[in-house]
Order: C-alpha cells, then sequence, then structure tokens
C-alpha cells in the first residue's frame, strides 16, 4: 500500500489500483467516496526516536540502530545566497532530504498507518494519502471512513506529523446515484470540517467527481498550446532536427504521462487532444493547416494518439499476465481454461478502466 520511491512502483500504478476500485464500484451503482490527506511538512517532521523505534521493530541490530542515531545527530542547516552564508541552526527533527535514505526512512516511519484504516481501503505515495470507500448507501461509506479517518489521525498523532486540514478534502464519486446537495460533514479530529471537492489532482492526474477527465483534458490542451505558442513564435529559431526533438521531449511526454488512465475519457474530450497534437506535428512538418491528420503522422512517422494510449494499455496487460506487473495490477488478470481441442487462452483484465479480452489460439 506504498507506492512512494519503490522500484517498479510509480504514480501512475498506483492510481490506476486505485481508479479501479472506484470505477468498479460505480459500475456497481455504489456510492463511492475518497479522503485527500495531507500532512504538513511530513518529511520536516519525523521524530528521530520514534524512527529508531521502527527500526528497532523491524528487527535492525543494535550495531545499525547506533548508526542510525549517529546518522540523524548533530545535523545542522544553514542558507547561502550570493556567496553570504547565514549562521547555522541545529536540525534536530527531519529526515535529510535530497539523501538516499531519506524517502526510505520516512516510508518506514508512517509503514504502520495503513493498519489504522479498519473498513476503507489506504493507498500511500510518499506522504500523499488516500483513503476510500464504497458502499450501497452514502451514509454508510461516510460514516466509514469518518472512522477511519478519526483511526489515521490518532496513527499520525502518535507520530507527532501534523494533519494540513486545509488541504485534506473530499470527493464523492457519482454519474447517475442521487447525493444530496449539502452531504454530511466529515471533521477533523479538533472539529475543522473538510472541504467537498469536484476536482483534485492526485499524483499528476486531475480526477473530478464524475471521473469523465474533463478537467484534466482541459489542464493538458492548455499546457501544450502555451509551449506550441512559444515553439511557432520563434520557429525561425530552430532548424527541422531541432523542432523534431524539441516537439518529441517536450510535448510528447506531456500526453503520455497518465494516458492508460485519461484514455477512458469521450471521444470528444479526447480529440481536443488530437487538435493540439496535430498543431505540434504541423511545427515540426510546417505541413499547412488543411492537411489530413494521417498525412501528418505519415509525414513525421509518429502515430495517432489514439494507438499511443492503446500500447501502453496493452503494454499494462502484456506485464500483468506475464506476471511482471506489481501484484495489486496482476491480481486483475484472470486465465480461463480451456474448452475444446483447440488451446485457446482467454485473458480478461478485469478493470474498471476497460474490460480487454485478447484470445489466442494454438493448434
Amino acid at each position: 500500500m506504498q507506492s512512494g520511491f519503490r522500484a517498479g512502483h510509480g504514480c501512475i500504478s498506483a492510481t490506476l489500483k486505485v481508479l479501479n476500485y472506484i470505477i468498479t464500484a460505480i459500475d456497481r451503482g455504489q456510492y463511492c467516496a475518497a479522503f485527500f490527506i495531507v500532512l504538513a511538512k511530513a518529511f520536516d517532521s519525523v521524530n528521530h526516536c520514534i524512527l529508531v523505534g521502527r527500526l528497532n521493530s523491524l528487527g535492525f541490530s543494535n550495531d545499525c540502530l547506533t548508526w542510525f542515531t549517529n546518522y540523524f545527530s548533530d545535523r545542522v542547516q544553514c542558507v547561502k545566497s550570493e556567496g553570504l552564508l547565514s549562521g547555522s541552526l541545529a536540525v534536530s527533527m527531519g529526515v535529510p532530504q535530497g539523501s538516499i535514505l531519506g524517502p526510505t526512512l520516512f516510508s518506514v516511519y508512517i509503514n504502520d498507518v495503513t493498519l489504522s484504516a479498519g473498513d476503507s481501503l489506504i493507498h500511500l505515495y510518499t506522504d500523499d494519502t488516500i483513503l476510500y470507500t464504497s458502499g450501497p448507501s452514502l451514509d454508510t461509506v461516510l460514516t466509514n471512513l469518518q472512522t477511519s479517518f478519526n483511526a489515521i489521525q490518532l496513527s499520525f498523532c502518535g507520530l507527532q506529523l501534523l494533519l494540513n486540514a486545509s488541504k485534506t478534502t473530499c470527493m464523492l464519486f457519482n454519474r447517475s446515484l442521487p447525493t444530496p446537495a449539502r452531504p454530511s460533514s466529515i471533521t477533523t479530529l479538533d472539529g475543522s470540517d473538510l472541504e467537498y471537492v469536484d476536482n483534485y489532482k492526485y499524483l499528476g492526474v486531475w480526477l473530478d467527481c464524475k471521473l469523465s477527465f474533463q478537467t484534466h483534458t482541459k489542464h493538458l490542451q492548455s499546457k501544450i498550446k502555451s509551449r506550441i505558442g512559444f515553439l511557432f513564435r520563434n520557429k525561425a529559431s530552430f532548424p527541422h532536427a531541432a523542432k523534431h526533438t524539441l516537439i518529441k521531449w517536450t510535448i510528447l511526454p506531456i500526453l503520455d504521462l497518465g494516458d492508460v488512465i485519461y484514455k477512458i475519457a469521450s471521444n470528444s474530450l479526447l480529440s481536443k487532444l488530437d487538435a493540439v497534437y496535430h498543431s505540434a506535428i504541423r511545427f515540426v512538418t510546417k505541413a499547412p493547416y488543411p492537411t489530413h491528420h494521417c498525412d501528418l503522422y505519415n509525414l513525421v512517422g509518429w502515430p495517432s494518439l489514439h494507438i499511443h494510449r492503446q500500447t501502453h494499455w496493452l503494454q499494462v496487460i502484456y506485464k500483468s499476465v506475464l506476471g511482471k506487473a506489481l501484484p495489486y495490477l496482476s491480481s486483475l488478470v484472470t486465465k480461463a481454461a480451456p474448452t475444446h481441442s483447440k488451446i485457446n487462452i482467454l485473458f480478461t483484465i478485469h478493470s474498471g478502466l476497460s474490460l480487454i479480452v485478447v484470445e489466442s489460439t494454438f493448434m
């Protein structure tokens, strides 16, 4: 339940796992809600004594614990500006940021927080925490989340981590079920009400309560338009090879990141991304505006965005089928037993994000 700074894990795999559950719940006609929990200065708030105790509980030897105690002690920090150095200030808390050990030590520090989730589900990406659940009634969902949220807060208090209540929000995911204009308030331990939001940027992807990805595609479109506008205004400064490289490394990665997630957006939304993609190709090729998109793809040798998204999604499936994906993704794959003389291998991805069946027949 921790995807931050772990080999093979990432923002996309964590988001896929969470959204698969949410969309599946919605497709089953259930209510679903999530809390996006934000901590205040989490890396700087780690208590060294508690952290060493965590390491001790994991079986680290006394020599290792002594080494870590020494590693944390007698640290100072200062500020350097224009050659001038400020006075030093003792650092008595926090993991050394920028260090190799820092992220791992922080993950060890908050690892047991997941045990407090109770009947709700939880997933961490370093200090970004999402608490989510579903159920047949909205009251049940919010009651369960409030109970789990209270327990999570107590765990954070025990670790001397401070909740940032102003940035911790709640979202109700729903496409068709009736919801009250003012749902029940969710409160922190100190009595502050959490804000209900319709949009939230989770691990780089903008989620909306309808999971239409309208907000996300709008942000992508705006970001790419501004960059392409700059490139067109300065096109005389770039040779052809530079134009090709600029688009490949500054525009395409924006469209590729998370495309296996927002690929379920409507065709009308995805077509707006096609439009900016075509503008990028015209910048490289100098093709006139009326040029058909198929000719644009041939001129630059790139596939359509639809093929890009499908390729990336099939790569996820392929890795899951072979067991090379993360366990929480591979668990979504089932293999059907052969039913007749030919050997049919049927792979079905049980995912709210997509239901893809790949059948291969061997004689």
